[in-house]
């Protein structure tokens, strides 16, 4: 079955940098995008960035835009976040998915597997 690891999270200061990883299993990983969201006590799961099987597109929304980069590795099963320049409103649960039907021409639109995998709980503050 679908299994979605995600680690890398932890206490960080304003302004600085973490980079989180997600171990996917029990799906062909390089036919599917990936994406990674985050959920802030109180709010809906907010969907934050993306990336197709080829890596050739990527998505960003607003709120992490120029801040945060997402990667893959086809080889080993894996998709980085790199966030940078922390603020205080970037502190959630960070989760990826998957999804197995992308387009390069609607990049923000990313729907999901039905499976969610632990999380991992990123703290933004001094």
């Amino acid at each position: 079955q679908v299994q979605l690891v995600e680690s890398g999270g932890g206490l960080v200061q304003p302004g600085g940098s973490l980079r989180l990883s997600c171990a996917a299993s029990g799906f062909t990983f390089s036919s599917y995008a990936m994406g990674w969201f985050r959920q802030a006590p109180g709010n809906e799961r907010e969907f934050i960035a993306a990336i197709s099987w080829s890596g050739n597109t990527e998505y960003y929304a607003d709120s992490v835009k120029g801040r945060f980069t997402i990667s893959r590795s086809n080889a080993k099963n894996t998709v980085y976040l790199q966030m940078n320049s922390l603020k205080s409103e970037d502190t959630a649960v960070y989760y990826c998915n998957a999804a197995p039907y992308y387009s390069d021409y609607d990049p923000e639109i990313f729907n999901p597997l039905d499976a969610w995998g632990q999380g991992t709980l990123v703290t933004v503050s001094s």
